[in-house]
């Protein structure tokens, strides 16, 4: 049985899980929970009724919050990309999608010239962009207005 994701796509810490499957091309299938997809709602509460994501299966076996199941992926499906640096207190700093909607509400700018060059490589990045245009259709819910350029 392949891997399922239960997540929201415009949520960040879905899309961490989403990058971190995208970075290694591992195979999996997304279940939405969006209005959209009711029978993906009733799914992912019977498997997990604490109501939490995203919530990765891997057979019978449920892994959930975003950081155990980045740990999780390279020990049960490696892949050439290293998803975690050696160095456990240098593994701390996942926030590249919080990082990106960060932009949003308060704009970076030329005096942050290192996070806006980190940002800028975010994006270049397949696996984050990936991430960040399947979130594109529901940027209408952030509450501030979601620039339309990035």
């Amino acid at each position: 049985m392949p891997l399922i994701l239960y997540g929201h796509p415009f949520f960040s810490d879905t899309q961490k899980a989403l990058i971190a499957l995208y970075e290694n091309a591992t195979p999996f299938a997304f279940r939405s929970l969006d209005p959209d997809s009711p029978g993906s709602a009733a799914e992912w509460l019977q498997r997990w009724p604490l109501r939490k994501f995203p919530l990765l299966v891997d057979g019978e076996r449920s892994i959930v919050e975003t950081s155990i199941i980045i740990e999780y992926l390279p020990l049960a499906h490696p892949g050439p990309v290293r998803l975690l640096p050696d160095d456990p207190m240098a593994a701390l700093g996942a926030a590249a999608p919080a990082l990106f909607y960060a932009d949003w509400p308060h704009p970076i700018g030329a005096d942050y010239p290192a996070v806006t060059a980190y940002r800028a490589r975010l994006l270049a990045r397949p696996s984050f962009a990936r991430a960040v245009d399947e979130a594109r259709r529901f940027r209408k819910l952030f509450p501030l207005g979601a620039p339309a350029g990035d």
